[in-house]
């Protein structure tokens, strides 16, 4: 039998970001992938702010973007279109990044699944997790010590079993771990049976000059969406209904799709009945807007699709995923290592699900908006703005500081975030012990004190009582009035200064302040004053955070 602290079910995007994730906390993990090896298609495509900044938390975000701007135009913006030969009909977003800098030290980009799994998959080795494809889960059972595994390898059809303390199940929409567990999917429902078709075509000539990244197309033949390489020579189309939107059949193009079939529709999507256009590959997939009804059962959590499945306007599907391994990882790391308690893996349904949620309704609104605006809208959330669904989502939960005045948000806007309990931690730029950073690079593995300038009291009592809580935690006094005030806490961290000073302002707390910041840059707790600086109260506003109560 093998041992391992966590099993990961699944090796695609998700499940590698997962194995990643644990294995930079220390974590031992094994991941086990029924494909040979890592997407073969390119898939997913638009990656957000938050993805990016996770990715920056691993070592992985230059890696990326290095690619990206091989394949992709850095900053391409989301339009619609008659057809690529036709006129614009909308613009959704002009320029990807524009105004971006303000709110985090990511960018977003472009970036085809079948290129960023391979730097997935090897960051997550060279950090020690373990992967092992063409081997399926059979079945499995929990106890309270863990769960035990029965897994084949397809190629040889030889059995093993795997012991681990917990296992996330990254196994896709259909999840066999999802159901056999009997969590329910609520939701939209199914929207459409469509195709992306995989295809080579120069289109050059139409794109020259044009900021384009994700182009929806709107015809009467079809209504769905391109992704074109950087050269447009080859790119895929995805056809989410074709011809007529008011019958029934134009939604279920999957049942009827043939290649030459795919051909014609390519065609009536670029507009040119000239341009040759051959077909490489096709992909059958169904458009649904569903979330599970709960994220986890005793030791087994669910994330990526096989926790919330959702149309890919707005491509909010794999970012979600990912950062549902962010906000899981670093609770298994802490409980595994005997840190925190296991009441703080709770809060893993109790913050994500809710966002979750947001989510599926946010991809539905688009969908309606972009591909089917005809459909029925009874129920339809309104529109979210992007930059608000990417970094401004919020959390509530027994590990979060509560609010004296909780309106029950679900997001925030973050260009007037104050840095509130349960919100991503507002951006700053920052200069430690000589070098530019940012406040979420000091947020990247471990728990973060940040303190105003006359914040030494707060300092000095997280210092001590980190100690006795056994919990790992950086504290810094930002442009510390006196280097007494540095030097005097037991941890020292060195000089850090807030080159703007922006500290007091965005997070609306005075010199005395201070906050806490978890390891996937969220806010915990918040103290606006030095009012209540003392060791006896941080051991708690720590202990709470760890899910001791």
């Amino acid at each position: 039998m093998t041992h391992t602290d966590v099993l990961v079910v699944g090796g695609s995007l998700v499940g590698l970001s997962a194995a990643a994730m644990l294995a930079h906390q220390g974590i031992s993990c094994l991941c086990i992938e029924r494909h040979q090896g890592t997407a073969i298609h390119p898939r997913a495509g638009h990656f957000h702010l938050r993805t990016l900044e996770a990715f920056q938390a691993i070592g992985l975000e230059a890696a990326v973007r290095k690619t990206s701007e091989a394949q992709f135009d850095p900053d391409g913006g989301i339009s619609a279109v008659e057809s690529l030969a036709g006129r614009e009909i909308a613009q959704y977003i002009a320029n990807l990044n524009a105004g971006v800098e303000q709110y985090s030290p990511s960018r977003r980009l472009f970036m085809t699944q079948q290129s960023l799994e391979p730097l997935l998959r090897e960051r997550a080795q060279e950090l020690g997790a373990a992967l092992n494809y063409s081997t399926e889960l059979v079945d499995f059972t929990q106890d309270d010590q863990g769960v035990t595994a029965r897994v084949r390898h397809l190629d040889t059809g030889k059995e093993g079993s795997i012991r681990a303390k917990y296992m996330i199940a990254a196994d896709g929409n259909r999840s066999p771990v999802r159901h056999k567990l009997g969590i329910d999917m609520t939701g939209h429902g199914e929207l459409s049976h469509s195709v992306t078709l995989y295809f080579k075509a120069d289109c050059s000539r139409w794109l020259e000059g044009r900021n384009l990244g994700v182009i929806y197309v709107k015809n009467d033949k079809l209504r769905g969406f391109f992704r074109m390489v950087r050269s447009g020579e080859a790119g895929f189309l995805v056809v989410n209904t074709a011809g007529d939107i008011s019958d029934p059949q134009a939604h279920n193009i999957a049942d009827v799709i043939t290649p030459q079939r795919a051909e014609a529709l390519v065609r009536d999507g670029i507009g040119d009945a000239t341009v040759p256009i051959a077909i490489e590959d096709i992909a059958r997939w169904r458009a649904v807007a569903d979330v599970a009804t709960a994220f986890s059962n005793q030791r087994v959590f669910l994330a990526g699709d096989a926790a919330h499945v959702m149309p890919p306007t707005g491509g909010f599907g794999g970012n979600t995923g990912v950062q549902d391994a962010h906000n899981l990882c670093w609770k298994l790391a802490l409980v595994i290592k005997g840190i925190a308690a296991p009441a703080l893996l709770s809060t893993y349904d109790a913050e994500r699900r809710p966002v979750c949620a947001l989510t599926v309704e946010q991809a539905y609104t688009r969908y309606v908006l972009r591909i089917h605006p005809e459909r029925d809208r009874t129920g339809m959330q309104p529109l979210v703005d992007d930059l608000n669904m990417e970094i401004g989502y919020l959390y509530r939960s027994a590990a979060i500081a509560p609010l004296k005045e909780d309106h029950n948000l679900v997001y925030e806007d973050p260009r007037t975030a104050t840095g509130r309990p349960g919100s991503r931690t507002p951006h700053l730029r920052l200069n430690h012990n000589g070098t530019p950073c940012a406040v979420l690079d000091l947020a990247a593995k471990d728990h973060l004190l940040l303190c105003g300038a006359a914040g030494r009291k707060w300092a000095e009592a997280a210092a001590g009582a980190a100690k006795i809580l056994g919990l790992p935690l950086a504290v810094h006094v930002l442009n510390a009035e006196s280097p007494a005030n540095t030097e005097s806490v037991r941890n020292p961290t060195g000089s850090l200064q807030d080159v703007e000073h922006q500290f007091e302002s965005r997070y609306q707390v005075s010199s005395s302040g201070a906050v806490l910041i978890r390891p996937d840059g969220f806010i915990a707790w918040k103290a606006p004053s030095d009012e209540n600086a003392r060791p006896g109260y941080m051991e708690d506003v720590l202990a709470c955070a760890l899910g001791r109560g």
